[in-house]
């Protein structure tokens, strides 16, 4: 009995930290577009492993995922991936800089090119510094950039007829059903 309410809770706590990510609409309500400011759009953005990147864009487009001097040089020959389908999500699975570009060099030369920076969520299993202990924001980026007149929070708008809705905070609400779900469970084997 009691190997399996560890059981059931480790697999709570595994579907909780699967669903403590955020979802992004890359260029907000503009999407993946040459009329996206895609350069300030991840200017406040904290991305952590986990979290994804949702591209909208017109089935005449693509997204190429590339290395640092790929993107630099807008070389769209040479991708490490192509994706064409005008709906493409990507899961940021590890820490460090993703470069994203479009699949018309032109586009790309035009700045309708992506940056992202995974942070590695260590921060998480830590205790939590006191607010005046915390550094302030920092920008790695070489020009000094305009804010974005966009929405830099989550996206919460839905990508096709399924609507993205787990975000961080909600994870503690799947763990604690889950866990209640899991004891009326055992209660009632």
């Amino acid at each position: 009995m009691a190997k399996l309410l560890l059981l059931s809770l480790l697999v709570i706590l595994s579907v909780a930290l699967t669903i403590n990510a955020a979802n992004y609409m890359v260029g907000d309500s503009s999407g993946w577009d040459i009329s996206s400011n895609l350069d300030t759009w991840p200017q406040d953005k904290a991305f952590k492993v986990g979290d994804t990147l949702v591209f909208m864009y017109s089935s005449s487009e693509t997204v190429s995922e590339v290395t640092r001097d790929n993107y630099d040089k807008c070389n769209t020959n040479n991708v490490l991936k192509r994706y064409s389908n005008g709906n493409t999500t990507i899961t940021l699975s590890r820490p460090g800089d993703w470069f994203f570009i479009s699949g018309n060099r032109l586009y790309c030369l035009g700045g309708m090119k992506l940056r992202a920076h995974v942070e590695d969520d260590q921060a998480a299993f830590s205790p939590i510094a006191s607010p005046e202990a915390q550094p302030g924001p920092t920008s790695s980026l070489p020009n000094p950039v305009q804010p974005s007149s966009k929405s830099n929070k989550p996206s919460t708008v839905p990508t096709s007829s399924a609507e993205f809705s787990y975000g961080r905070r909600r994870s503690y609400v799947v763990a604690f059903l889950g866990f209640m779900a899991s004891l009326l469970w055992m209660i009632h084997v």
